[in-house]
Parts: structure tokens; C-alpha cells; sequence
């Protein structure tokens, strides 16, 4: 506020940005209402009524999960917010969730909407959403739940530019914001489609052959202990570098926690934990990880799956085993399909054990019983497939991470 210019700004743009008031130059503030819940001739219309829930991660508000009628707004305090230039925001049971609505609508009294006058970029508005809700938060106030009403809101001091760096502005984040959800829906459409697959592709309850299946291989899977596909399970449960007596390290060998363990990829940039030379080799001595060994979370979570990413040498450690499979009886690729399969899972959740954090032992996966195909090449094509899919949504995930931490960055450098 002091400065009144942004450290980073579009060329041709100069000059001190202006204060304005939120409530009285920038914006109209209007609140919502609920006609009343025991009339029915009030609900079930064509009016979308927006509730707070419904506002979240989506930029625009594209349509509400319940409407009204206009009788149901003529007996309520709602108003009819104009499309395009309204941007609703949350003013209590979560204050300062922002959507830009897309067509006529109106709220419940979660909301303390701002209608956009002339001259002012709803987008940049939008945009300047951290702002305004760390505004909100400072001055809301409330005994059973935090509020903010729409005349405290109005007070808000706001820096704003010129109407054509308004616009700048607001353009390039709207292209930000597309480029994630862009990323986002196809990361979704992944995650279903590989979900949909977990189920089609191996046995239901009962049967013993898939619904769906590559072509050329046929016959009955094979059912076994999962234990008898497996050599032997790595597990370190309760070491520490302090039992050993030494500590971790600022770098060398990357520790592999159930943190780190996601389902079916890594996430290095958790719990960066790491050991020198001769911690790794007092605690992987004998136990050494490969490229593609099956990592598994015994709890906190329970269930999560993931093979080893690369030929990097990796300390396991806290809540994490691993499996050195029998080569002739199943691929590491296919059983880390497998945990994943959604039988499996709701078998694993039923031997698992503890109150708030539920964990899996060794004892409880010798009582497991899975079916696999006795064919290794159809355990490769299934494993495969799956791969194939887990580098995809987790490709559409880097770019979702990456376009956020660059917008979230350009947020605090481009706005004073």
C-alpha cells in the first residue's frame, strides 16, 4: 500500500495505481437470503442459488446444485446477480472462496457478492482475491462462526490501475487459470478412466476371470496367498538413523517414507529426509531397492502403492515395505496393479487393524488371497497399461504444480 506499484509489471504500464474503496468505487456489495425450507412452492425452480460449498477451486460458478422460483426470490432477501460482472464471494463457514458467475443467479446469505461497475476488470478483481480475503479474515467477526458483513467489506482500500492494466493483468491470468483447468480435467478423465479400469480389469467377487481383457489370453487366473508370490518383504518397521547411531543427513541418499509414497508415483518434494554413505549402508545393507521394486504404505496412509521411480539408491524408511517378487510367479509392474485393484484394497482395509490410523502387518497380508493370471505376458500388458496411465495423470499433475506455483508467484509480484 505504501509503495502503490507492483514489482512486476506488463511494458507500457507506469505511474502509482490508485486507491479506491472496494464498496463505494469498484464494486456494488450485495448479500443473499433463503426463502423459507417449508414451502415448497419456493424451491425446485429455475433460478440457481448458490450455497458456499459450491464454491471452491472453480473460477467460474457455471451452475448451483439447487434453485428456486421467483416466487422463492420475491419472498427472500436473494437478489438477481448479473452475469459476467459478478463475482460472489464467501463471507462465512469458510470466508473468501470467489467464483465469477457465468449466468443470472443469486445466494444464500453465505455470500457478500460484488457487482463490478463500469471501468473495472471483474477478472482483475477476481485476481486480486488474496487480498481481499485477508482483509475479510482480519475483520470478521462472529461467536458461533467467523462473518463479514457486506458493509465492513465495502471499507476494504484497494490499489488499482488503469482500466487497461486492469485488463492486462486480468487476461493473463485468465489464461493461467484455463491452462490449470485444462490440466486439471485431464488429469480427472485419467483418474476415472484408470479407476473404471482397476475394476474392469481384474476378477469381480466370485469370478475368476476379468471383464475386460487384452486380446489373446484366455483361461481362469490363478488363486494364491499373495505371499507366495513374493521372495521376501523389506521391512524396516521402527528403525531410525538414531537406533543406528547416526543422524540424517543435508544430502546423499533420498529416505523413502509412507509421506513420499503416493498412489503409483513418488512425491519427492515431501518429507526431504537424507543419509550419508554410511548410514545407507548400515540400514540397506542386504536389502538394496531396484529400479520398479513395489513400494507399500502399511499406514498413515494404508494402501498406498508406488514402484521405485529410477536406478538412484533409496533408504526406506518410516511406514513403507517393499516386495523382491518371485519372477516366474508375478511382475513388480503387475503387482503394483494389483494392491491398487479395488478388490484387493477392500480386502487389505478389512484384515487392517488400529483405531484413528489403520495398518496392515505381515501377519494380515499372509491371510490375503489375490488372483492373478498365470500367463507373465498377460501380467506385463496389464502392468503396462496402467504404467502408461499413472505417466500421464502424473505429467498433467506436474503441470497442474507448476502452473499454480507460477501463478501464486505472479500474485504476489504483480499486485501492490
Amino acid at each position: 500500500m505504501e509503495k502503490k506499484v507492483p514489482e512486476i509489471r506488463f511494458a507500457g504500464f507506469g505511474g502509482k495505481w490508485e486507491e479506491k474503496e472496494l464498496g463505494t468505487d469498484v464494486t456494488d456489495i450485495i448479500g443473499g437470503g433463503t426463502p423459507s425450507t417449508s414451502v415448497s412452492e419456493f424451491w425446485d425452480g429455475d433460478i440457481d442459488w448458490y450455497s458456499p460449498t459450491e464454491i471452491g477451486d472453480n473460477v467460474y460458478a457455471e451452475g448451483s446444485q439447487k434453485k428456486i422460483t421467483a416466487l422463492g426470490l420475491k419472498s427472500s432477501s436473494a437478489k438477481i446477480l448479473p452475469a459476467g460482472r459478478t463475482v460472489l464471494f464467501t463471507s462465512r463457514a469458510g470466508i473468501g472462496d470467489m467464483a465469477i458467475l457465468t449466468k443470472p443467479g443469486s445466494t444464500n446469505q453465505g455470500f457478500q457478492s460484488f457487482v463490478i461497475k463500469e471501468g473495472f476488470s471483474p477478472y482483475f478483481i477476481y485476481s486480486s482475491g488474496k487480498q481481499i480475503k485477508e482483509f475479510a479474515l482480519k475483520h470478521a467477526s462472529g461467536s458461533t462462526f467467523l462473518e463479514i458483513s457486506g458493509k465492513q467489506l465495502g471499507r476494504m482500500e484497494i490499489l488499482i490501475p488503469c482500466e487497461k492494466e486492469q485488463a492486462a493483468i486480468g487476461n493473463y491470468f485468465q489464461k493461467l487459470d484455463a491452462l490449470i483447468n485444462q490440466h486439471q480435467q485431464k488429469h480427472d478423465k485419467l483418474s476415472s478412466l484408470k479407476n473404471a479400469m482397476l475394476v474392469k480389469m481384474f476378477p469381480k467377487q466370485g469370478e475368476t476371470v476379468p471383464e475386460i481383457r487384452f486380446k489373446g489370453f484366455s483361461g481362469k487366473w490363478e488363486d494364491i496367498g499373495l505371499l507366495e508370490s513374493i521372495e521376501r518383504v523389506i521391512d524396516f518397521r521402527g528403525r531410525t538413523p538414531k537406533k543406528l547411531g547416526l543422524d540424517w543427513s543435508p544430502s546423499g541418499y533420498r529416505a523413502l517414507s509412507a509421506l513420499n509414497v503416493k498412489q503409483g508415483y513418488i512425491d519427492f518434494s515431501i518429507d526431504p529426509h537424507f543419509g550419508d554413505q554410511e548410514l545407507y549402508d548400515k540400514w540397506m545393507s542386504g536389502s538394496e531397492l531396484h529400479q520398479g521394486q513395489v513400494l507399500f504404505t502399511t499406514e498413515a496412509p494404508m494402501g498406498n502403492v508406488a514402484q521405485v521411480p529410477n536406478a538412484d539408491k533409496y533408504i526406506l524408511s518410516q511406514r513403507t515395505i517393499a516386495f523382491v517378487v518371485k519372477p516366474k510367479v508375478i511382475t513388480d509392474a503387475f503387482l503394483a496393479v494389483l494392491l491398487r485393484s479395488s478388490k484387493v484394497f477392500r480386502e487389505l482395509s478389512a484384515l487392517s487393524s488400529g483405531g484413528t490410523a489403520k495398518g496392515v502387518s505381515q501377519k494380515a497380508l499372509a491371510n490375503l488371497n489375490v488372483l492373478i493370471p498365470s500367463d507373465l505376458d498377460e501380467q506385463t500388458a496389464i502392468g503396462n497399461y496402467f504404467q502408461k496411465l499413472d505417466t500421464l495423470i502424473n505429467q498433467h499433475q506436474q503441470q497442474i504444480t507448476k502452473l499454480t506455483n507460477i501463478k501464486q508467484a505472479c500474485l504476489s509480484k504483480m499486485f501492490v
